[in-house]
């Protein structure tokens, strides 16, 4: 009797309890949207509202050996309730995602029960550096930085252009090339307190000032061992890659819903008119429908080594950027004068959704992805 009463307080217990994407959805309600216009206007980092997102568990779910489950798919949705009001701090998630998820795929053990139990809480901040390597790997550009073995790590140098969610006692995660034999990759934790590691401010961008976006400048800096995730990193990049690229569809399914969300509103006052137009609001919910669940499907399974995989990954994400912009461009339309004025949602979404178009892997970085794999 008492063990039913028990399990029946528990399931009460469970039933009471929001899921994280209901937490992300009353967080983002309450603490983020107040702040979207400032975030958008004026580069305001919400970075109370990140580490509340930690709290409620939104960089947690997605991590290999963090719980008895990995689910991206959370991480994800979590990452799209956030998406719905902000982009800027929808991707923000995504840096911080990626900070872990990196961590603790890896097979430094010590590092994901010290900083990684951090950065998966949301009490230590971070990013990513991944943009220069991953064009390095598939033919783009040179890598950036170079690292030289030295006693008890590596000393790197070397200087990106673009890395986001970074602040002084934040960290990103990043990949130099060893070119002493054997010549090589190396991947590591950069914490960004490191001496001889300067943070630089960019150029103001048209969207997501807000993002904590900094060119990193690295003079001698040294890397110790203990923050290595990968030596050499040929199979943790196969291992991280999908993650990587999958969990940031959270950005564009976001944006998505919102645009759709602006067009059904102006059915009402605008829809004998809007008619006319070619894209209508549930064309996109069907298309919308169809990218979720490839990306539920395929985010199951984010280790998964076939070829076939890797290409269905790189579709998906593909396919959600160009239904990002194809989005923002019909709601804006929808919209009319009425979102041209400064400060109006559609204008400040058209602008973002050329974001997730550009992120890497970009959309022309993922067609040319694919015509690579077709050779």
């Amino acid at each position: 009797m008492l063990e039913t009463r028990v399990s029946d307080e528990s399931a009460k217990s469970a039933a009471v309890q929001p899921s994280v994407t209901d937490a992300v959805r009353t967080i983002a309600a309450s603490e983020l949207a107040p702040l979207v216009r400032k975030i958008d206007a004026e580069g305001f980092y919400p970075e109370a509202v990140m580490r509340a997102f930690g709290r409620a568990g939104a960089f947690a779910q997605h991590l290999p050996g963090s719980s008895d489950k990995l689910d991206l798919g959370v991480a994800i949705e979590a990452m799209a309730a956030a998406g719905e009001r902000c982009l800027s701090t929808s991707f923000c998630m995504w840096c911080q995602d990626a900070l872990a998820w990196y961590i603790f795929a890896s097979s430094n053990n010590d590092l994901k029960t010290t900083l990684g139990r951090k950065v998966a809480a949301g009490e230590a901040l971070g990013g990513t550096a991944l943009s220069n390597p991953m064009k390095t790997f598939f033919g783009i550009e040179p890598i950036r930085l170079k690292g030289k073995r030295v006693d008890g790590g590596y000393v790197v140098q070397g200087a990106l252009p673009y890395v986001s969610n970074l602040g002084d006692d934040h960290y990103f995660g990043a990949i130099f090339e060893v070119e002493e034999a054997p010549r090589r990759f190396v991947m590591a934790i950069v914490p960004c307190a490191s001496e001889g590691l300067r943070l630089g401010a960019n150029t103001k961008f048209v969207a997501l000032d807000g993002t904590r976006t900094f060119a990193v400048q690295m003079r001698d800096v040294m890397i110790p061992n203990a923050l290595v995730l990968a030596d050499p990193v040929d199979d943790y990049i196969k291992r991280i890659r999908a993650g990587f690229v999958l969990l940031q569809s959270g950005m564009a399914i976001g944006l998505i819903r919102d645009c759709i969300s602006m067009m059904q509103q102006l059915k009402g006052p605008l829809g004998h008119v809007n008619k006319y137009l070619d894209i209508q609001p549930e064309a996109l919910a069907e298309q919308l429908d169809a990218i979720t669940s490839t990306v539920a499907r395929l985010a199951a399974t984010p280790f998964e080594s076939d070829p076939a995989y890797w290409r269905a990954v790189i579709e998906a994400r593909l396919a959600a950027g160009e239904a990002t912009v194809a989005s923002a461009h019909a709601a804006m339309l929808h919209c009319g004068a009425r979102g041209y004025v400064s400060g109006a949602a559609a204008q400040r979404r058209l602008r973002e959704a050329y974001f997730v178009a550009i992120v890497t892997p970009a959309t022309k970085q993922l067609r040319k992805m694919l015509a690579d794999m077709a050779h």
